[in-house]
């Protein structure tokens, strides 16, 4: 069964990743996430099951969005280098322009609940699918080496581009994240493109 949707389930996500960011997960009784949602206690438990229904929600509903908006912008025009600039780049911009949703999903989505853990990981498969088909096309044409592997250069990507995201998080977003792209860039392909020796 789908999720009930509409404007107070976004109204409900959005005031989540707000009162997580500030309160932390276990600090944000639904009762904060309600007040900060302008609706009634009662009004969350019609479209979620319970806190850690609303912490993967929100996952899902943004890094949804945040993969389709890539998907988008990833036009077959492009050179291999600039799809992957173009990863890089929206994945740090996103989180960039949203300070709130970067604590949460740099901090609070390190949760040690295996079970919430588990969720998470479900959700990023749809990412790390994105990166993979890349990877991919770029042995297909000749740009990555044929016994280049998927899953390390993926977690290397992801891990990567998410280690530079949390260390400006945890340096309190107080430079331009996005600058990083270009540097990321360059030494991810450089390591990945190179031939064996």
């Amino acid at each position: 069964m789908g999720k009930k949707k509409g404007p107070k389930y976004n109204q409900i996500i959005d005031a989540a990743v707000k009162v997580i960011a500030n309160h932390g997960y276990h600090q944000a009784q639904v009762s904060k996430i309600a007040k900060e949602a302008g609706v009634a206690d009662g009004t969350i438990y019609l479209y979620f099951e319970n806190k850690e229904d609303i912490l993967t929600s929100l996952f899902e509903e943004k890094m949804g969005n945040f993969v389709q908006i890539i998907r988008n912008q990833i036009t077959e025009d492009l050179s291999m280098e600039d799809k992957f600039l173009l990863l890089i780049t929206k994945h740090l911009e996103q989180l960039e322009q949203d300070h709130h949703l970067a604590v949460v999903t740099q901090l609070e989505l390190r949760q040690s609940n295996t079970d919430l853990r588990l969720k998470i990981n479900e959700i990023l498969k749809g990412y790390l699918l994105l990166v993979d088909e890349l990877l991919t096309e770029g042995k297909e044409v000749g740009f990555f080496p044929d016994e280049l592997d998927n899953r390390l250069a993926r977690q290397m990507i992801f891990g990567t581009i998410d280690e530079v995201v949390t260390n400006w998080v945890m340096k309190e977003c107080k430079y331009d994240l996005s600058s990083l792209a270009a540097p990321v860039h360059k030494m991810l392909l450089g390591g990945l493109c190179s031939k064996p020796s």
